[in-house]
């Protein structure tokens, strides 16, 4: 299918040899390069499939990568740029989110065979950015030479052509066989996919730089294609990560390793936005560690369980693993737990499933650490929220299915608004002994306020928080990437092949 209006603005497309190799990163540091050049840009995935998500102006539920990509190019998020989101709830199966609302659950084999029937609208939400910004960045999913998957990709190639794109391909040299993931990449492509192919970024080179100049030439003399820059390792830009890989099998934490107050996040299964913790993990003198093993929890400051895109399966996680008894244990013994969203649910006396809706219908006894129980049900709550604790004003946005039910103890927060209208609830639970807390609220360090309040409540009184915060933080963070990606990427020549 070709692109109709040839008045439309033009598209970049930037595709992968593989998951995880900086696509996301990538396409955030040229929407920032664009907007700093005055020149409008818009980001667009036409499918994502993780469980770190957020929630637009308008109160629909869209990946957190093309939201940061949208905060990068100093626009508001918009359904448009992520149609769909799937949600892995099992290894076979997710929620999927269209256009901001879910929509149902689909094992992955039948997903595969009715995608093709969701095109047609994300072509459609591709054309509004081009009516609406001056360029657009298409973000690809994956390998965008599965073989297996390519006659039903509606993300990569087939978008591409549909918008009549300019593709850099992006390879990470880390992971290594950075020749052969390029080559061999191109050798799995039709000779038409192929041509689409501009050049090359190569991600993640550690060492000396020079010494790379002889791949570089191998690369384009085998290649006949451009190598448009070899991006080094940087240590000193913090970039919200798009899924949940970069927390994978986290090691365990010992007395030897705790130089200074440390808080631990339960690594559950299904955990999703995880990124709540990116503004604690940027306080000086205070360590976060991401803990996916059992393990004596004395050592912390504080428990943090976090939101999960399957609660029942992963509160049966932590009874199985042994974490259950720790949690209870640490609570017991006077230790501090925040719950927030799936971790809040899992905290009360019982979730009730009548529906299904994340696996067999039924009732799961949860950990008994708030006077609490929840029943999940449709449809789904995405709110951007206002709300206050103790009188102090805080921001965040709500991403869950069900209701809780408080039936001691007392609430946490107090909702002033939801989707910019009005509100007078109550969210979350809180302990009498005001040591366990839970809320549905995402995003809650986001404000400085907040987290000062939260640290000295669990005993971190005087914690030093930088002068930004939150989105001001994330915007500096957004500069400094632009700048590396400039320093050693040919923006010019990736332009020029935009113009043409």
């Amino acid at each position: 299918m070709e692109s109709r209006n040839k008045k439309k603005a033009p598209c970049l497309a930037v595709f992968g040899t593989g998951s995880d190799v900086g696509k996301s990163i990538i396409t955030t540091a040229i929407c920032r390069i664009f907007v700093n050049k005055g020149i409008s840009i818009a980001p667009f995935k036409a499918q994502n499939m993780s469980n770190n998500s957020g929630i637009t102006p308008e109160g629909l539920e869209m990946g957190r990568a093309q939201i940061v990509q949208a905060e990068a190019a100093k626009i508001p998020p918009h359904v448009d740029m992520n149609p769909i989101l799937l949600k892995p709830t099992s290894d076979v199966g997710s929620q999927v989110v269209f256009f901001g609302k879910a929509v149902g659950n689909s094992t992955a084999a039948d997903y595969h065979t009715k995608k093709e029937q969701f095109f047609p609208s994300t072509c459609a939400a591709l054309d509004r950015l081009r009516d609406k910004y001056k360029f657009v960045v298409m973000e690809g999913a994956g390998s965008c030479a599965e073989v297996n998957l390519m006659p039903h990709d509606i993300v990569n190639f087939q978008m591409a052509e549909y918008a009549g794109a300019s593709v850099i391909l992006v390879a990470d040299i880390h992971k290594g066989g950075v020749f052969a993931q390029i080559v061999g990449t191109l050798e799995c492509l039709p000779k038409s996919q192929q041509n689409q192919i501009s050049g090359f970024i190569i991600n993640r080179f550690r060492g000396d730089i020079h010494l790379f100049k002889d791949g570089i030439n191998w690369i384009e003399q085998r290649t006949k294609k451009k190598v448009f820059g070899v991006l080094p390792w940087y240590n000193h830009i913090n970039i919200e990560a798009e899924d949940s890989v970069v927390i994978e099998n986290p090691a365990r934490v010992l007395d030897k390793d705790l130089n200074t107050p440390a808080i631990a996040v339960i690594r559950i299964p299904h955990i999703s936005n995880f990124t709540d913790f990116a503004p604690l993990s940027g306080i000086e003198n205070i360590n976060i560690y991401f803990i996916e093993k059992p393990q004596e929890l004395d050592l912390f400051k504080a428990v943090i369980l976090p939101g999960s895109k399957n609660t029942c399966f992963d509160l049966k996680w932590l009874k199985k693993t042994g974490w259950a008894d720790k949690l209870v244990s640490y609570a017991n013994k006077g230790g501090y737990i925040l719950g927030i969203c799936g971790g809040y649910q899992m905290m009360g006396k019982y979730i009730h499933d009548p529906d299904g809706l994340e696996g067999e219908p039924g009732t799961v006894q949860g950990l008994s650490l708030l006077p609490v129980e929840t029943i999940l049900k449709a449809p789904k709550t995405t709110t951007l929220t206002q709300f206050s604790w103790e009188g102090i004003s805080g921001a965040g946005y709500e991403i869950h299915m069900g209701q809780t039910l408080r039936f001691a103890g007392r609430s946490l927060f107090r909702v002033l608004e939801q989707n910019s209208i009005s509100c007078n609830k109550e969210d979350g639970c809180i302990t009498n002994n005001a040591m366990v807390l839970g809320t549905y609220i995402h995003g809650l360090f986001d404000t400085p306020a907040i987290t000062k309040h939260w640290l000295n409540h669990i005993g971190l009184n005087g914690m030093k928080l930088t002068e930004t915060h939150g989105l001001a933080a994330r915007n500096k963070e957004y500069d400094l990437l632009a700048e590396h990606f400039e320093k050693y990427v040919d923006t010019e020549k990736i332009f020029k092949y935009l113009d043409g």
